[in-house]
């Protein structure tokens, strides 16, 4: 099996001759655009030697204006479209580097999600993630048909960048999805506001003919959320660690999709552990939930400084286990 061949079958769980698997991080700023992002990837793919090659996207919704209620977003985004600036230099940027890198590997494309690139613009103001959070939904409960419609343009760009992905030869999409954190939507504002948006975007993709990798991050999450969202994706990634969810409730969780995960991202044996605890966290990973239908990775991305030698000692552990 070569590694997208390997990556395929874990999604269709069936027999791998070893588990895949696949991490990523955010390259310092002056790694993440232009050729020296080019490089970067490619520098990247090739030491840590994973089956997935996924793209970051620091292209994100830019900062148009100060917004400080629904009125502010809506007539701020208005000109948002899959021809802006930003959203074509991610795809030239994407599609350069998928034709520098190995055409055997299984590859994704990174998309923010509803909620994330709702708040983009809003952290582009100066604020922290939480301020951010805090007046996107100040803004919601406003005025929500304004902001639902302000967002569902923003829901409706992202599809369309779902779709180029996949027309320019990228084999699936990794959805960043936020919004599951009880401290702020309700269950219902986040069924009413999020989850149809996240769930066209997803839809998109799959039309398409991508494949659906849902990430979901960040701490304090009503994973419950997310239950109905198994009939969109392929592959389920969360913060087993930060959430907190196991793995296996995550299996139940989504109908027994094909699951990605097992290892901390900031903290335990990628940051600090010896050769062999690495191997044996791995080891025990892998035993305990098998080699069908999992994807050996991380919560969400590693450190921008991560020490490669420890992230080659887990690819290698995984491959023979």
């Amino acid at each position: 099996m070569n590694k997208k061949e390997r990556v395929i079958a874990a999604i269709r769980q069936q027999a791998v001759d070893h588990v895949p698997c696949g991490f990523s991080l955010h390259f310092p700023h002056d790694k993440a655009f232009g050729e020296a992002g080019i490089q970067a990837h490619l520098d990247f793919f090739r030491e840590s030697d994973t089956d997935i090659i996924k793209i970051m996207n620091e292209h994100l919704v830019p900062y148009f204006g100060k917004i400080s209620n629904a009125a502010d977003y809506d007539a701020l985004v208005r000109g948002f479209s899959i021809e802006s600036d930003f959203m074509q230099a991610q795809i030239d940027f994407a599609k350069e580097i998928l034709d520098k890198a190995d055409g055997d590997s299984f590859s994704l494309g990174t998309l923010h999600g509803i909620t994330a690139s709702g708040i983009h613009p809003l952290e582009k103001m100066g604020i922290s993630y939480d301020e951010a959070r805090r007046l996107l939904l100040s803004c919601l409960r406003e005025d929500p048909a304004r902001m639902k419609g302000a967002l569902q343009r923003i829901a409706d760009t992202m599809s369309d960048l779902a779709r180029r992905y996949v027309e320019i030869g990228i084999d699936g999409v990794y959805y960043a999805a936020l919004g599951g954190e009880k401290r702020y939507f309700t269950d219902e504002e986040f069924a009413e506001w999020i989850e149809p948006m996240d769930k066209q975007i997803m839809s998109a993709v799959r039309e398409a003919g991508g494949y659906v990798f849902l990430h979901i991050c960040k701490d304090g999450l009503n994973m419950e959320r997310y239950a109905s969202y198994a009939d969109f994706c392929d592959v389920a990634n969360w913060g087993v660690y930060t959430a907190p969810y196991a793995l296996e409730e995550g299996r139940k969780l989504f109908g027994g999709k094909t699951v990605m995960g097992g290892l901390p991202d900031r903290h335990g044996v990628l940051v600090d552990g010896t050769d062999q605890e690495i191997r044996d966290a791995v080891a025990a990973v892998i035993s305990s939930f098998g080699k069908t239908g999992f994807i050996l990775g991380a919560d969400c991305t590693l450190a921008t400084d991560q020490d490669m030698h420890r992230l080659q000692t887990a690819v290698a552990a995984c491959r023979s286990c």
